[in-house]
């Protein structure tokens, strides 16, 4: 059951730690048969498991085990089970505590060396100490906790596993006066069930699918995508704000008409590249999509007065509109519990912000992406990518909420 390997790793994070002195089990071995491939990551040993060497046997396992019963799922048979922290956490009257992100991080490869070691099909997260674990130096946003990530079956391409996020047994105890968390729980769990016996999808690389256009290029691309269905566009510009055309403008622009298709364009600034676009975009027979389309439509209007027409689908919205939590609806959120893709920002994100966060209409820096050719390549590709995966989260979401034709 017990990997010798992984148990003679020496960690030498517990040096700058210090509770494997204070427990009598220090850094707790994973256990479980892992007959379905599913890794449990806990919060941390509680006085029961430090006694016994072994993950989840207190109150809170005894409600895990009895839940994933409900759905055939044995929770040592199974699975593996390990906690984001593998020593007890105590306070000073010798009570469980939660653990701190610092000593979360510092257990970090220990966690990771398991998955690695193990190649879990299913990873399940349980509560905010798990997400911090699994999430905390690889998601580059606001984190949030356990309620922002719940329920959702994330195909993680770097880990090459369903992250299944849900809440702790412990806040379900603690819950006992209100059911419906309970039966949201239950509903988490089924979730993770049903993917025992689904294919982890298989993945590529979707920056092959951006094609970045010379300039010369621009009017024949342009009048190529008029015999589009439906395109996806997304801007990439100076600022939030257009409104200050002296300072500001738009560097490119992609646009995508398929899934497996998308063309990125430095920004029109000859009239007939100008009169392609806007022909293009105030074209009736042709649907726009954007994530936020009110931003593309206000730096399109302004900068170029075109009045884009029809707009058909605004991705943000459709997120919120199937899911009402907040901080969810944002592209790379989406992209990422949708299509498993944890970042592909992150070389870009600081120069698209604000060098005044007090003045909205304030410049940002990617006019030093556009001037350094490498960079701007990086840029342009980025900009393709959120064109890429807004037009194939588009045309899920229509699925989604049932409509049968984009221009319903």
């Amino acid at each position: 059951m017990q990997n010798t390997l992984f148990n003679n790793i020496i960690d030498t994070s517990c040096l700058g730690c210090g509770l494997n002195t204070k427990v009598k089990t220090p850094q707790m071995k994973p256990y479980g048969n892992f007959k379905k491939g599913i890794l449990n990551i806990g919060e941390a040993p509680g006085e029961q498991e430090d006694a016994t060497g072994k993950p989840f046997q207190g109150r809170a396992g005894q409600a895990l085990q009895k839940a994933y019963a409900e759905v055939d799922i044995d929770l040592f048979e199974d699975c593996l089970n390990i906690n984001a922290v593998n020593c007890r956490t105590m306070d000073d009257n010798g009570n469980n505590r939660t653990p701190t992100n610092q000593e979360i991080a510092h257990c970090r490869n220990r966690v990771f060396n398991c998955i690695r070691m193990h190649k879990p099909k299913i990873i399940v997260l349980l509560g905010n100490s798990a997400v911090q674990s699994v999430f905390g130096d690889r998601w580059k946003k606001n984190l949030g906790t356990i309620t922002k990530w719940r329920g959702w079956t994330i195909p993680d391409r770097e880990l090459n596993a369903w992250i299944c996020p849900t809440l702790h047994p412990s806040y379900i105890i603690r819950q006992e006066d209100a059911p419906g968390v309970e039966t949201v729980w239950l509903q988490d769990l089924e979730r993770i069930a049903g993917l025992i016996t689904t294919p982890f999808p298989k993945f590529e690389n979707e920056s092959k699918y951006v094609k970045i256009i010379p300039k010369l290029e621009i009017v024949n691309i342009l009048n190529k995508l008029m015999g589009s269905d439906n395109i996806f566009i997304d801007i990439e510009t100076t600022g939030l704000k257009p409104y200050n055309k002296d300072q500001h403008k738009i560097v490119c622009i992609s646009i995508c008409n398929s899934e497996n298709n998308v063309y990125v364009l430095p920004a029109p600034d000859t009239d007939e590249e100008i009169n392609a676009l806007k022909d293009l975009l105030e074209n009736p027979n042709v649907g726009k999509m954007a994530h936020n389309m009110k931003y593309e439509d206000t730096w399109l209007n302004v900068i170029y007065g075109i009045s884009v027409n029809p707009w058909i689908w605004d991705s943000m919205i459709a997120a919120h509109i199937l899911d009402n939590r907040t901080e969810i609806s944002s592209l790379k959120f989406q992209v990422y519990v949708n299509f498993g893709v944890v970042d592909y920002d992150s070389a870009i994100e600081k120069y698209l912000h604000s060098t005044d966060d007090k003045n909205a209409n304030s410049t940002n820096r990617v006019m030093e992406l556009v001037a350094n050719p490498i960079k701007r390549k990086e840029l342009f590709t980025y900009c393709g990518l959120d064109s890429l995966f807004g037009y194939r989260l588009a045309m899920r979401q229509v699925k989604l909420i049932g409509f049968g034709d984009e221009h319903d």
